[in-house]
Parts: C-alpha cells; structure tokens; sequence
C-alpha cells in the first residue's frame, strides 16, 4: 500500500520539480531575492501538490481497488508540501563544496524519520509506520535547514524567466524520465497486484540502497565541480574521467558485491517469506552498479547547458523501455519486468557513454579503459564470493546466517583490494582511483603522526 502510494508521490512530484537548485548552483552569483523566489516556487509547488493529493486519493483508491490508499496518499500529500518549505540558501553549501552541513541534514532526517518509523512499527504493528517516518524525516529536514543557515525568505516572482530559461528542458526530461523509470511500479500494481508490487519495491530499495548510498558523498560535488570549469575543455574531460573512475572503483564492489550475497542478507534481514526479492536484489543491483559507468552524463550535460539532449535521450529511453517492459510482463510476469529492467538499464549505460563522446570527445573506448582495473577486480570478487557461498551450508539459523554473511563479505571486500592492488602495481601505478586512495591515505597517516608524538 505504502509502496503505491510512494509511487505515484514520486511520479507526481518529479513531474512537476522545477530543477532550482540546479539554476541556482549554475548562477554566477545569486542574491537573496534569487532563494526568496525559488522559495515562493517551491512553497506554491507544494501546496499544489498537497490539494492534488488530498483531491485524487479517493479517486486512487478506487483505481486500484484499495480503499487503505486514500488514507496515505493524504498523509504523503502533507510530506510533499513540507518538502516545499526547506531553506533554499542550503544549496550554496553545495555549490561551495562544504559538506558538513548537508552531512547534518542528511543524519538528522534520517534518522528522526527511523526511529520514529521504527517505535511506530514496534507499538502498532503497522505499515503507517513507514507513512510517520516519511513524514518525521521531511518535518526533520525542514527545521535542520534552517537551524544549519538562518534564512528569512519573502514572498516574491522575480527571477521567473531567469530560473525557467534553464530549467525548461530539464524539467520536461525529469517529467520523461519519471515516467520511464516508475511506471513499471504502477504496471505491475494493476496487472500483478499489491503482494507482487511489495516484492518489487522492496527489492529495488534494497538493490540501489547499495551503489545510491556509497556514491552520493562523491555524486554531490561532481555537478558544482563541473560547472565552475564548464569552460574550459581539457580540465572538464580530465576532470570528468578522474570522477567517473573514482565512482565507479565505488560503485561496482558495492553494488555487485549485495548482488552476490543477496541471499544470506535477505534470509537474514527479512526472513524466509522475502525470500522472491532475492532474484530481484540479484539482478537490479548488478546493473544499477555497472550504469554507473556513464551515470555522469546527467551533471556533465547540464554543467555545459545541454539539456536539451538530456530530454532527447530520456524520450528516446522511454519509447524503447515502455514496451519492453510490457511485453515481459505479459511473456513471464513480474521476472520478466526484471529482466526487461535489466536489458534497458544496460542499454541506457550504453547511451550515456555515447553522450558523454559527444560531449567532451571521449571515446566510449577509453572511458571503459579507465574503469578496466575495476572491472576485472570486481569479476575476481564476485566469482570468488559466489564460489564460497555455494560450499557453505544452507541453513536457516540466524546466528550461523550472520556468520555466513560476515564471511561472504570480508572475502569480498578483500579479493576486490587485493586484485585491484595487484592489477595497479601491475600496469605500472597509473594514475586512477588508486592514487587517491593512496594520496588520502597518506594526508591521514601524516595527521595521525603529531597526535600520537603528543601523546
């Protein structure tokens, strides 16, 4: 129920975002009256929203003949006019490149919004505690915003040209893009019903948490970094190629590395009865890692102001996509929209590496070279990590899965190092994500030093 009505937040609230914050990192120097009107937008945005939920839940419940849906689309209508109100200032700390306050914002929604999600479920035994959490977290992430940068915004609609002039093309591929990559939620909602659509949701969740959550810390300096070089050429590509390679030295271990012990970590996390998003975990978590490879067209397109050929290829994905999915629906039910899932994924990686040649004259060729090391090590990691889960016996002990799943992932994690090490030393320690690893390394070794001489 939670997971429709989630779904048609995320179509609603896409297809209508106005990209702000992504104007007003572009800008050259934007004043108070630049936040106070992308406040004014946003605020009147969500109230919008809020109406349009409050007026479609009935509407809604009926369409997919779950009376439960009314209650918590209104609920999540509360969540999206919340999210209008946040301090808008809170982007200049990312166009800035200083972190600590978004790393506060990001801790304290998170974490208000799980515990009270958490006490929710334990009390009452139900799914509105993913509802209150929802809305904990976003009540959360308004206040932080404002305690982290004091901002006293004004109702104003100046600037709206200067904000839509960029924004245009981007929201119109946003509203694309939303469709495309969340229709398949509401498709199979209809035609499988909710209990195939908790399996689906909950394993897509589970098999982006993975790549979203270790590549975001990066992923949030790479647009604000591309923009202020937007015009010069040769430090862009190198810049981008540096990006891309650290991203995706990343991404794959973390994303193929869930893929591989997907099993124990169900069994173990959710118990026997999920035990369907295991195939689902296994399969979108591998291609969610390996999309990274030309994931940074996006902010690469807008830092040069293509966005108009971002729209062109979210289109151009959506024709392609829409009916793939359906017919494996039809052919084979909710596995075959996995696998039409993971078949427009991989051709989706395969376009943006294409883009990204257009864009800074980058063959696809060398953009894989650059990523070669993390291929072949994350191939060594996954075969060596799916070769000792199948000596491992089966069993349904929690303590032993534990253990199990411990294993599995310090064997992981060290044949990833070690052949990524080895392949390094190898070809001679070229430049790469490697050399900032150890170039890190020795910044912290060289902090540590003074403290322990004091001590």
């Amino acid at each position: 129920v939670v997971a429709l009505g989630m779904t048609i937040l995320m179509i609603v609230s896409t297809v209508t975002e106005l990209s702000l914050a992504e104007a007003l990192i572009r800008h050259e120097a934007p004043t108070d009256s630049h936040f106070s009107a992308a406040w004014t937008l946003n605020a009147l945005r969500g109230l919008v929203l809020a109406l349009f939920f409050a007026a479609a839940a009935k509407p809604a419940a009926l369409l997919f003949d779950e009376p439960r849906l009314t209650g918590v689309m209104l609920a999540l209508g509360l969540s999206v006019f919340l999210s209008g109100l946040t301090n808008p200032r809170r982007i200049m700390y990312q166009r800035d490149l200083i972190f600590w306050q978004e790393f506060v914002l990001a801790v304290s929604q998170k974490l208000a919004g799980f515990i009270a999600a958490v006490a929710i479920a334990v009390i009452y035994h139900s799914y509105w505690a993913l509802v209150i959490g929802t809305l904990v977290a976003q009540a959360t992430n308004v206040a932080v915003s404002y305690l982290v940068l004091p901002f006293r915004p004004r109702i104003t609609f100046r600037h709206m040209r200067e904000f839509f002039s960029f924004s245009a093309w981007l929201s119109a591929g946003q509203i694309v893009n939303t469709l495309n990559w969340r229709f398949d939620y509401l498709l199979v909602g209809k035609m499988l019903g909710n209990t195939a659509l908790g399996y689906y949701s909950v394993g897509s969740n589970l098999a982006m948490m993975p790549t979203r959550e270790a590549t975001m810390p990066l992923t949030q300096t790479i647009y604000p970094g591309f923009a202020s070089i937007q015009n010069d050429p040769a430090r862009l590509a190198a810049a981008y190629q540096r990006a891309q390679a650290l991203l995706t030295a990343v991404a794959l271990p973390a994303g193929i590395g869930v893929a591989v012990i997907a099993d124990p970590l169900v069994r173990l996390a959710l118990g026997e009865k999920w035990a369907p998003v295991i195939f689902i975990i296994q399969a979108l978590a591998s291609v969610f890692a390996l999309q990274t490879l030309g994931s940074l067209v996006q902010p690469l397109g807008m830092a040069k102001g293509e966005t108009r050929m971002l729209f062109v290829r979210d289109t151009q994905m959506l024709l392609v996509r829409v009916p793939i999915m359906i017919a494996g629906l039809l052919l084979a039910g909710l596995p075959g929209v996995v696998v039409g899932r993971v078949f427009t994924g991989l051709c989706s990686a395969v376009v943006n590496m294409v883009l990204v040649r257009r864009l800074i004259d980058l063959p696809v060729l060398k953009q894989l070279q650059a990523n070669l090391r993390a291929l072949v090590s994350v191939a060594a990691m996954a075969a060596g990590v799916a070769f000792a889960a199948g000596q491992l016996p089966h069993t349904a002990d929690r303590p032993m899965l534990a253990l199990h799943l411990a294993t599995l992932v310090a064997l992981g994690g060290f044949l990833y190092c070690a052949a990524t090490f080895l392949l390094w030393e190898a070809m001679g320690r070229p430049q790469g994500p490697e050399r900032e690893v150890q170039t890190i390394l020795g910044k912290l070794l060289a902090k540590l030093r003074p403290a322990r001489r004091q001590a």
